[in-house]
């Protein structure tokens, strides 16, 4: 039982854990400078859903943006307008310092 216990205590950690780190590095991948990369990532993960940061996701797997403009033109083929307006409000604030 008591080796049990820290396996028990790892997996409730594991689900507390946030996608930021994945959600960054799809930013930096889609041309996004790392400050502002790790400022949005806090912001959208803390705005958007799981289910809309895998959709998310799954545009990384094809070609990556060369920058935001791009990037936000392609999530607008998400048909989620949430995801769109999150994404572009947390780099307008990140990039002013206000995120």
């Amino acid at each position: 039982m008591r080796m049990l216990l820290p396996i028990i205590a790892l997996a409730m950690l594991a689900g507390c854990t946030t996608p930021q780190a994945p959600v960054r590095a799809g930013l930096i991948n889609a041309g996004i400078d790392e400050r502002t990369a790790t400022c949005m990532a806090d912001r959208m993960v803390h705005r958007l859903s799981l289910l809309q940061l895998r959709r998310m996701a799954g545009l990384g797997k094809a070609e990556h943006s060369r920058d935001l403009d791009q990037l936000l033109y392609r999530l607008r083929s998400l048909n989620d307008p949430e995801i769109v307006t999150v994404t572009a409000s947390s780099a307008a604030l990140c990039k002013l310092g206000l995120g």
